[in-house]
């Protein structure tokens, strides 16, 4: 996948003719999809910049509120720019064009494109950005990994929170599975890492888009022979296998095949797949109050490594 790809358009642009919605009507079905109080306690969701009064006719996806994704929105035209991580994930007390974030929404509102943020609430949300990764990987019989406070059962019996994890569809070994994890996300310099005997057997995973060595203990608690994630640290990476190895061979079994094993991905990677869900359900959300938009999702790859030399 290259930086240069134009946008994939969305099969179902806005008929002609049709009254675009307002922001407000946009970002309110954004909400619907990805509730604000899903949210974890630290993060900053939704609107960022923007005249909620404000038509929208075109609407662009990205992971990152980056240089190269504002210009390739400004030059498409877009009204409204979502994305995936915050432009201001803490408190700022000024956005003068002085500094690059700052320039950033200069350039968004005077182009007239409004900027807005799903950011965890997009990962714990049916098909958010664990579903999409674990539609990927091929994992069913699925349950969050870890349920949120504000994710009980909601209406439509779907629980939300953070992480999935379930069986797989067919038992594989570990090398094979990471060779699946590899082929089925963009291509990004990292690459796939594993951590594990190869030639294992993994029945049931878990995954976990973004940074995720922070939930090692929910996918020991959930039983996972193997886990998907991202920016794995080598302490806590090599705590965990070492952990799951010593209990490996206190169980009297072979201490390389203790689990859970790891699949370690480029973060932009593991959380780009959602961003063709977000543009389908936003289309029927808006479909069901009569309105329309065209979207499309931004093929650009804003993961910040750009070359890797390998080892010898």
């Amino acid at each position: 996948m290259s930086s240069s790809d134009a946008p994939v358009p969305d099969p179902s642009p806005e008929p002609p003719g049709t009254t675009p919605p307002t922001l407000a009507q946009v970002v309110r079905a954004l909400d619907g999809l990805y509730p604000p109080s899903t949210a974890e306690g630290w993060d900053a969701v939704g609107l960022v910049a923007g005249d909620p009064a404000a038509p929208v006719r075109k609407v662009l996806f990205a992971v990152d509120p980056v240089t190269a994704v504002v210009d390739q929105a400004l030059d498409w035209g877009a009204d409204l720019l979502v994305t995936h991580h915050p432009l201001f994930l803490r408190g700022v007390s000024s956005v003068a064009a002085t500094t690059f974030k700052g320039a950033m929404v200069h350039r968004l509102l005077t182009g007239g494109c409004a900027l807005h943020v799903a950011h965890t609430n997009a990962d714990a949300a049916p098909r958010g950005v664990a579903d999409a990764l674990a539609d990927l990987v091929g994992i069913t019989d699925r349950r969050p990994l870890e349920v949120s406070a504000a994710g009980e059962p909601d209406g439509h019996s779907t629980e939300r929170g953070i992480g999935r994890v379930g069986r797989l569809a067919e038992p594989t070994t570990l090398a094979d599975f990471a060779r699946r994890v590899a082929a089925a996300l963009p291509a990004t310099a990292q690459g796939i890492r594993f951590s594990g005997d190869p030639d294992a057997v993994v029945t049931t995973a878990a995954v976990l888009g973004g940074s995720g060595d922070g939930y090692f203990d929910a996918v020991r608690a959930a039983d996972a022979d193997v886990y998907v994630t991202s920016d794995l640290r080598h302490h806590p990476a090599s705590e965990l296998r070492e952990r799951a190895e010593f209990e490996a061979r206190a169980a009297g079994t072979d201490g390389p095949s203790g689990t859970p094993f790891l699949v370690d991905t480029a973060h932009y990677a593991s959380e780009w797949p959602w961003l063709r869900y977000a543009v389908e359900d936003l289309a029927a959300a808006l479909a069901a109050d009569g309105l329309a938009v065209e979207a499309r999702v931004s093929e650009l790859v804003t993961d910040p490594w750009t070359g890797q030399v390998p080892s010898r």
